[in-house]
């Protein structure tokens, strides 16, 4: 998918119109149909209030990755950064053995 592809599939998945996304990022309705149409690309500030507000990464909209993680996922990711490297550590071993268990249930489900 191109820059432009992305930001009308994620407007539409919000179901937002050219002219609520251009307000909410502070520009024009007709900018962000010529961002949508590949014609112009935005500034790296504008394309950084287009990912917070489509709720992705630059990275997404850019194209260098096909995930999303959304808000919430990404303000968990950053209290986690925040905690003192014991914390960090104790967090990660219970991710790890969650992510661990999960994938054992999943092999065991598929044969």
């Amino acid at each position: 998918m191109t820059f432009g592809e992305r930001i009308v599939a994620l407007r539409k998945k919000q179901k937002w119109s050219q002219d609520e996304l251009a307000k909410k990022v502070g520009t024009s309705a007709p900018i962000i149909g010529r961002y949508e149409r590949n014609e112009i690309k935005p500034s790296i500030e504008v394309a950084k209030k287009l990912a917070y507000e489509l709720g992705v990464t630059i990275d997404y909209l850019i194209g260098g990755s096909d995930k999303i993680f959304d808000k919430d996922l990404l303000k968990k990711i950053e209290d986690i950064e925040n905690l003192s490297e014991e914390d960090r550590q104790q967090v990660y071993y219970v991710l790890d053995m969650a992510l661990s268990y999960h994938k054992t249930k999943q092999a065991f489900a598929t044969k």
